[in-house]
């Protein structure tokens, strides 16, 4: 429902941007447009990558390798993963509660969801050109083991 409720006041806010100036609303819709056009191989990949491995992979497996009772091996394995993909944060969460869905557990999915939002193992050396080697290293080591204090507290919180 709530989708719905939101969609309804996209709708009714881009008319009255439209009412008020056609032209800045034309030009913001192209921009969008544009924006969508240049994401879109990103996200059809991913759901792509995550469509096969949910096919692939039964809820039995998915458990076994990152369910709860998978501990910190399966939340050490999503951190690996994490840390290695580049996926935007749009399409990371939704990813995230299809693999829930698909019988991960809540610690293994924080941490990856927390290593896929902090630590860069692809975009590495542009951040090295710009920050340094041991900066570099240094923020993506804490990333790293901040990733299980998340995946700790989540244990801790979450009784599911």
């Amino acid at each position: 429902m709530d989708t719905y409720i939101f969609y309804g006041i996209t709708v009714i806010l881009l008319a009255a941007s439209f009412f008020k100036d056609r032209k800045k609303t034309g030009l913001a819709l192209r921009k969008a447009w544009k924006a969508f056009e240049n994401i879109l191989p990103q996200l059809l990949v991913v759901l792509l990558l995550v469509g096969l491995l949910l096919a692939v992979l039964n809820p039995g497996a998915i458990s076994k390798m990152i369910g709860k009772d998978s501990g910190w091996y399966g939340v050490l394995l999503a951190s690996v993963i994490g840390s290695i993909t580049l996926i935007p944060g749009f399409i990371a969460f939704p990813t995230a509660a299809m693999l829930l869905a698909g019988g991960a557990g809540y610690m293994q999915i924080g941490a990856f969801i927390s290593t896929l939002m902090m630590v860069g193992i692809v975009t590495m050396p542009v951040e090295i050109k710009y920050f340094g080697k041991k900066v570099t290293i240094i923020r993506n080591i804490l990333a790293f083991a901040f990733s299980f204090l998340v995946a700790l507290v989540i244990g801790l919180t979450v009784k599911k």
